[in-house]
């Protein structure tokens, strides 16, 4: 199994280096700007004056607008390649997450946030796109499981910058910060050369005349649209159902002091990076679908440990092995998805169907802390956290993979799968 996972790390090109990086630095400052607000939606409370409840739609309005970004990019990158609006999507998001630190009100905040929530609603899918179309196909796993992991990464990297920033410059210094690494991301990018795979696609578009809309509107492809969409929305209640109100729940619930509740925020990252690397690996030898099923089975007799313990020790293992399963589960999904969109649309295709379940998805946090307020914060992780691990266990076992495909092939249809990748 070491081996295994050894050997799919192993033997990339330089370009395929830099294309892979790239993506994961992109989606990892995305991650950081965003859980930069979950990190301190109490503080803006109190220094914006608003309730908590309040400032949680802050998170809503940042996962609402991500479809539209996954649309306007993905549409963008289908027509003209995946480089430039690569490109110009990370200096739009840079500069917003940069704005925020300035944000005179809370009015002008939720504005700030809505438009990054387009900047990072395009950078998933396009450079989810272009790092699974540069990677080579035997090593596909490994490295969904590394670039997925970027998101928590981020994390890991806002909840170091709380420690080192916030104590001197509060949440708009973080903010501000947040420009520094997005601006490296863009230098890689720019380095990165097109996708071979695309431009096949695009010759082959110029010789046939499939469109990508005609490619769109073959009813396989809507089926498998809609089925994404659902599984997409059931994957992002369950990472957001995870993460996003448990450090408040270590702060305002248990009474923690901010530090502990950071601590156990980096213990849990580090559990999601650990988790994502391994089982998106261990899905090139298993399959993607029976990846998830196990991850997300595993994760029904951690939920006790993690919402019901009340010393600091207990909850940091139980967040620990929790995100160890929920992100094991997710380090599949750049690899499945892109893997699922036909040639045509891969721009559009995988970032549009995780963004519409992220939109679905997108009031889990205002839900969480109302039912915290009502019946206490380990009834809310409980009834919300089951019943999605169970959603995602159903929905993966109805679904298809094609785990193994070529990229740039020609197959328009995605049920249209080889043997190889049947499971």
């Amino acid at each position: 199994m070491a081996f295994s996972l050894v050997k799919q790390a192993r033997g990339l090109t330089p370009e395929q280096r830099n294309a892979f990086l790239a993506a994961l630095l992109g989606w990892t400052m995305d991650a950081f700007d965003y859980f930069i607000v979950v990190l301190v939606y109490d503080e803006i409370h109190k220094s914006l004056h608003v309730e908590l409840t309040t400032v949680a739609f802050l998170t809503t309005a940042t996962l609402a607008m991500r479809p539209v970004g996954a649309f306007v990019f993905g549409r963008w990158a289908d027509k003209v390649g995946r480089r430039v609006p690569l490109m110009v999507d990370v200096v739009f998001y840079s500069v917003v997450g940069f704005l925020c630190a300035f944000a005179p009100n809370f009015t002008i905040l939720l504005i700030l946030r809505l438009l990054y929530g387009i900047g990072m609603g395009g950078e998933w899918g396009l450079g989810a796109a272009l790092a699974m179309e540069k990677i080579p196909t035997e090593k596909r796993g490994f490295y969904s499981g590394v670039l997925q992991q970027g998101y928590a990464v981020g994390y890991l990297l806002a909840a170091v910058a709380f420690f080192v920033i916030n104590p001197f410059l509060g949440w708009r210094g973080l903010f501000a910060f947040s420009i520094v690494p997005a601006l490296i991301a863009l230098y890689l990018r720019v380095k990165v050369r097109e996708s071979e795979a695309w431009e096949r696609t695009r010759e082959r578009v110029r010789q046939t005349n499939v469109t990508p809309g005609r490619v769109f509107l073959n009813p396989a492809v809507l089926r498998r649209f809609v089925y994404l969409v659902l599984l997409m929305t059931a994957f992002n209640w369950m990472s957001h159902g995870t993460q996003d109100i448990y450090p408040t729940f270590l702060k305002e619930g248990l009474h923690f002091t901010a530090n502990q509740s950071i601590l156990v925020a980096i213990i849990y990252n580090v559990g999601a990076i650990c988790g994502g690397t391994l089982l998106g690996g261990l899905s090139e030898r298993f399959g993607r679908r029976r990846t998830i099923i196990v991850a997300a089975l595993f994760g029904l007799p951690i939920v006790p440990l993690f919402a019901l313990s009340t010393t600091l020790g207990a909850l940091a293992l139980g967040a620990f092995l929790m995100q160890f399963v929920v992100q094991g589960a997710w380090g599949v999904i750049p690899a499945h998805l892109t893997e699922l969109s036909p040639d045509e649309i891969r721009g559009f295709y995988p970032g549009v169907t995780y963004q519409l379940g992220n939109l679905i998805a997108a009031l889990n946090l205002p839900i969480q802390q109302a039912l915290a307020t009502s019946h206490g914060y380990p009834f809310a992780l409980i009834v919300t956290i089951v019943p999605v691990l169970l959603a995602v266990v159903l929905l993966a076992a109805v679904g298809k993979e094609a785990r193994g495909v070529s990229f740039g092939s020609g197959a328009a249809d995605p049920s249209q799968v080889t043997p190889k990748s049947a499971t």
